[in-house]
């Protein structure tokens, strides 16, 4: 058998329409990668379009067989399992062969790598519920996270619900896609460039307060370093408030005034620097 690639856009969607055209062309795959992780090979390599009514095809024979097929193939695509489109991709042919049976079994070959990299996504999103950090940013609520999995649409129910009456954002770094909430609607969205603005004087006072509150609540006597890491795992603290250097404290109206010095006589000043990019949703 010749090893054939096929390449797509990284949707979910553009991984569908990869199943639909090696079903349409009678070819077994070798690989499926996004266009972002390709990287020039040797093999036969097919770049393949997203083709909206042919995912839609492939999800609704997937959800026929099985309603339990069709959650695990939606999460599964959302976890950071290492080629998770091949994984996924023998799920689907598995169950377009053998029929919905083999889901009954966990330790499968074909379904335990998915099921397990399903749950840690789950563990994950549950955990930033608690760790997500929010600053008032003139109104607009926003925050960073720093996940291994694209967890974005498994908190937009929970944070939608919990602050209703609020606008808000959740920025993640590491897929670069942002969660914008206002007025009862929510949309995910691709964000390449993103700085989260600096506090003004009254978000600055209570990052401090907060910071001073876990500070204070400690017990030196009992600290247990090992205990803290293992409830509150340290790949978290990047964008935890209180795990934060001084500068994040400090308010908007100091960093301007660090940011352009009196400059002595007979040498120009420094030229204003670029505002930095967008902080909040429009």
């Amino acid at each position: 058998m010749t090893p054939l690639i096929y390449c797509y856009d990284g949707s979910f969607e553009g991984f569908l329409c990869c199943v639909f055209e090696s079903y349409a062309k009678h070819e077994v795959l070798t690989a499926i990668v996004s266009d972002e992780d390709f990287e020039p090979t040797l093999y036969d390599t097919r770049y393949i379009q997203t083709v909206q009514e042919h995912a839609n095809r492939v999800y609704r024979k997937v959800f026929a067989l099985s309603q339990d097929a069709g959650q695990i193939l939606r999460r599964g695509f959302l976890t950071c399992l290492p080629q998770r489109e091949m994984h996924l991709y023998q799920m689907i042919r598995t169950l377009l062969r053998d029929g919905p049976g083999f889901l009954r079994s966990m330790t499968d070959p074909t379904l335990y790598p998915i099921i397990k990299a399903i749950r840690a996504m789950n563990g994950e999103a549950h955990l930033l519920k608690g760790f997500v950090r929010f600053s008032d940013l003139n109104g607009v609520l926003g925050s960073e996270i720093e996940p291994k999995n694209r967890v974005l649409p498994l908190l937009r129910s929970h944070f939608c619900s919990r602050y209703y009456n609020e606008t808000f954002f959740i920025y993640d770094r590491t897929y670069r896609e942002v969660l914008f909430y206002s007025s009862g609607k929510s949309a995910i969205t691709p964000l390449e460039q993103f700085e989260m603005a600096k506090p003004d004087t009254q978000e600055a006072a209570y990052r401090l307060l907060w910071k001073r509150f876990y500070d204070t609540i400690a017990i030196k006597e009992r600290e247990n370093p090992r205990c803290r890491m293992t409830q509150m795992p340290k790949r978290f603290w990047n964008t935890m408030t209180e795990f934060q250097g001084a500068s994040w404290f400090i308010p908007q109206t100091a960093f301007e005034a660090e940011a352009i010095p009196y400059a002595p006589d007979g040498i120009s000043a420094p030229e204003t620097p670029e505002a930095p990019a967008p902080s909040a949703p429009v």
